[in-house]
């Protein structure tokens, strides 16, 4: 048997950004790369980049790393991060600009505000301390512009949230502490609370929170709802609601399907089928409550999944979905409480039917 080692973390794209742009600098001052190039996280680490890439010019200087995530399943993982230095007018600063596969930003509630590239703040704190620090030690005034590069990042960024919060032409500089967590899933969770802030940027009133496509086109419908209204959460209701918690909107509906709904139901607020699985004796004691045959209740609990479990009520009418889509509302309002959100938590089959609901608003 193989033995279980601890997961590999690995570094962000603004590592890689600030390293490389790190070197870029250094060889547009000395005319040489600095290869490992080192340089200071926001928590005091100082890990070593190899470059991947250096290309002199005559009035710039470019440098490229591959990124390593580390275990965790990042789909820039093995991109080239590549930066471009060029001399700026003194007083000027850090200037960043978009290269190949960095988006750019289009609406407003973002980190950064439409028309710049969408490099996130801590990224760019981190490639300006790089680019002060080389400054400093060749006593020069710091005065650049930086172009950001990620080759194959506009094909790469349709895998991710960037194209619905307007962020177009390519991907994301992301990362706060510079140091990849394995699983952690914090560009998604990023990208939920991106979501949040653009639709309360347009002024939406109302946003739909999904557990998956067929959920989130069938809640789409129901409404009407913008593009911009809709948040992909995924497995990540809890960490949703506790950002909405603090950045509250006037109406919120969560959609999703029989299963995870149902682990909603039963309290759980991380919903992905490796922190638990829905507990089916408890489910056909809600179903009981809910006015569901006896029989049908008997039967629920030996089946072996929600589906199987929905499937034996479906001939019964409404009472299962509505009794967890009651129980799930519960849960959710338990961590808005205070908020006064107009909630809803809705109930849909595979094929996009309403199957239950619940709506009130939390107190």
């Amino acid at each position: 048997m193989k033995e279980k080692r601890p997961l590999r973390r690995g570094w962000t794209t603004g590592a890689c950004a600030a390293a490389a742009a790190k070197a870029a600098y250094a060889a547009l001052l000395s005319r040489q790369f600095p290869n490992p190039v080192e340089i200071t996280l926001p928590g005091g680490l100082r890990p070593c980049f190899a470059l991947a890439e250096t290309v002199l010019g005559e009035d710039f200087a470019q440098a490229g790393v591959i990124k390593d995530a580390g275990d965790d399943p990042d789909i820039t993982h093995g991109a080239l991060v590549r930066a471009r230095v060029r001399l700026a007018a003194p007083g000027q600063g850090v200037v960043f600009r978009a290269g190949e596969g960095v988006g750019i930003v289009t609406r407003p509630g973002l980190p950064v505000p439409p028309g710049e590239p969408a490099i996130n703040p801590a990224p760019r704190r981190m490639i300006a301390a790089a680019i002060a620090e080389m400054a400093a030690a060749f006593g020069v005034g710091g005065d650049v512009e930086v172009e950001i590069g990620i080759p194959g990042g506009a094909r790469l960024a349709e895998r991710t949230l960037n194209p619905r919060l307007g962020i177009v032409g390519g991907l994301s500089v992301l990362g706060t502490t510079g140091v990849v967590v394995p699983y952690s899933c914090s560009a998604w969770i990023a990208g939920i609370r991106q979501g949040i802030d653009v639709a309360r940027a347009a002024g939406l009133a109302h946003i739909a929170a999904a557990t998956g496509r067929s959920s989130e086109a069938a809640v789409q419908r129901l409404y009407g709802l913008p593009e911009a209204a809709l948040i992909d959460m995924g497995n990540f209701v809890g960490g949703m609601l506790k950002y909405l918690r603090r950045h509250p909107i006037p109406r919120l509906s969560l959609a999703g399907g029989v299963a995870k709904m149902t682990k909603l139901a039963q309290g759980h607020l991380d919903l992905h089928s490796t922190r638990g699985t829905a507990d089916l004796a408890e489910l056909a004691r809600l179903a009981a409550a809910g006015g569901v045959h006896a029989e049908i209740c008997a039967r629920i609990a030996e089946v072996a999944s929600v589906a199987e479990a929905f499937a034996l009520a479906a001939d019964k009418g409404p009472a299962l979905a509505e009794a967890v889509a009651s129980a799930a509302w519960r849960t959710a309002a338990e961590v808005l409480r205070g908020t006064k959100i107009d909630l809803e938590v809705l109930l849909f089959s595979h094929d996009g039917a309403l199957l239950g609901r619940c709506s009130r608003r939390t107190e």
